[in-house]
């Protein structure tokens, strides 16, 4: 890691800002200084003025998949994901689709 490192200068480092959308998804590489936190590298990749919709109060962030706080300090090569809210409640849609098997599994067998 320390060759790729060195191509960015001891006071700098590589990271990516991702967040998709329904339809479309952004993945921005970008250099930071050390000690950039993942607030400072949304904002310095400008995803917010390309997505306006981002709400930093109300979105939950991760680094590969990790939620973290807007105050979580980066590592070379982190990726930093926005996450857009929940449409559906995980559980209830879970609920919904066994009732609709359930609903299914005893249609067919007053059927036969």
């Amino acid at each position: 890691m320390a060759a790729a490192d060195s191509r960015h200068g001891p006071d700098r480092m590589p990271v990516e800002v991702a967040y998709a959308r329904p339809d479309s998804q952004r993945l921005i590489a970008l250099e930071v200084a050390r000690g950039t936190t993942a607030e400072e590298a949304i904002h310095a990749s400008g995803i917010l003025a390309e997505c306006p919709e981002v709400d930093l109060a109300e979105q939950a962030v991760g680094i590969f998949s990790l939620p973290v706080g807007l105050d979580t300090v980066l590592s070379p090569g982190d990726r930093v994901e926005i996450y857009r809210p929940l449409q559906v409640d995980p559980k209830a849609q879970r609920r919904d689709r066994a009732r609709a098997q359930r609903a299914r599994n005893e249609g067919q067998a007053s059927g036969s």
